[in-house]
């Protein structure tokens, strides 16, 4: 099997992150929330791939995409979308790409995300992170690319 770069992926009606008290991203409105996570093989070529999925994807209402309407997007790294729980009561994260790796990757999802004209508000990178979101539908769709 595979292992690719993921996206867990949830139209919001607003999302916002939040490291030690301070909010340091957030979005307004009809958007996605995107997590985003990395394994070792990935590459700015997936990187690409993944932000014109992610701008194109006609998940919003009426099958819009952000690409439409210009809706904005909330993009969080997190390994833990490579955690493995199949053995034993502990997962294991040996399939996610150590920071070195992952943290360049994400921002370049994120770099090619407003290239392409987009509004993106982010997390923090390795930071312990307070997610708040309104789930809109609920719509939430895994991406692999």
């Amino acid at each position: 099997m595979m292992v690719r770069m993921r996206a867990v992926v949830q139209r919001v009606d607003g999302a916002s992150v939040v490291v030690d008290g301070e909010t340091v991203g957030a979005i307004d409105g009809e958007g996605l929330c995107v997590l985003v996570g990395v394994t070792h093989e990935d590459t700015k070529e997936h990187a690409a791939r993944l932000a014109r999925k992610l701008w194109s994807v006609r998940m919003l209402t009426d099958e819009r995409s952000c690409g439409d309407i210009d809706a904005p997007l909330l993009v969080i790294s997190q390994f833990t979308l490579y955690g493995d729980a199949r053995k034993g009561r502990r997962p294991t994260w040996s399939a996610a790409a150590p920071g070195e790796v992952a943290e360049p990757l994400v921002d370049e999802v994120v770099a090619q995300l407003r290239a392409l004209g987009a509004t993106v508000a982010t997390g923090r990178f390795g930071a312990t992170m307070r997610v708040s979101l309104t789930n809109d539908g609920p719509f939430t769709v895994l991406l692999e690319v």
